[in-house]
């Protein structure tokens, strides 16, 4: 078993379960139709960290999710990205990049978004900023139900999602993901974008 784990790296269930130990979430086992999860509480809202699968080909890929369900009164919308070398290709070929007076968070980030002061306002939290400069893969957003957060909410329940290639064995990384989508939820309220009231999680 030493050698495999030196192969293949820490079992994920293993990763996940040590994860909820530290920062007290609940691990769930997936069933016949989902796979396993993971679920904190932070304030009102609910966390869910688990596994998305989609196909290339006969290419099975995984993705590590994060997601947790809000309600969104105002429809405010953002994507946050890191820059690649294909960054210049993307605006050139009209791409929106919101710069939010940040100059390295500038530089480093591709930020979408249909309010530029709210934006502005978002990312006036520099721990906010911190935690995402801090992630070596950004696909960081606010998804309606018929986006990657994969759900079916009531009328104005939108999703904050965060969506890395591969698998996520690193607790650390994970811990600090946590952190980021309490810092957002937050940052959120602060700002007039989310409620500090009860939140629906069907099927979250």
């Amino acid at each position: 078993m030493g050698m495999l784990r030196q192969v293949f790296g820490p079992n994920i269930r293993d990763v996940w379960q040590k994860l909820c130990q530290e920062i007290g979430a609940d691990f769930i086992e997936g069933g016949t139709w989902d796979g396993d999860r993971v679920q904190a509480s932070h304030g009102q809202w609910t966390i869910t960290l688990d596994l998305y699968h989609v196909h290339s080909g006969r290419v099975p890929l995984v993705f590590t999710r994060f997601r947790a369900p809000y309600v969104n009164p105002d429809q405010f919308f953002f994507s946050v990205t890191k820059r690649s070398l294909f960054s210049g290709l993307a605006k050139l070929l009209g791409m929106q990049d919101i710069e939010v007076g940040y100059a390295e968070f500038d530089r480093d980030f591709i930020i979408k978004g249909n309010d530029e002061l709210k934006l502005k306002a978002l990312f006036a939290s520099e721990r906010l900023r911190q935690l995402l400069s801090a992630q070596p893969d950004v696909h960081f957003s606010i998804e309606s139900d018929d986006g990657l957060a994969g759900s079916d909410y009531p009328p104005q329940t939108d999703a904050l999602c965060f969506v890395a290639d591969g698998l996520i064995s690193d607790v650390a990384r994970l811990k600090s993901l946590f952190d980021l989508f309490a810092v957002t939820l937050d940052q959120l309220c602060l700002i007039g974008s989310a409620y500090e009231g009860e939140v629906p999680t069907k099927n979250c």
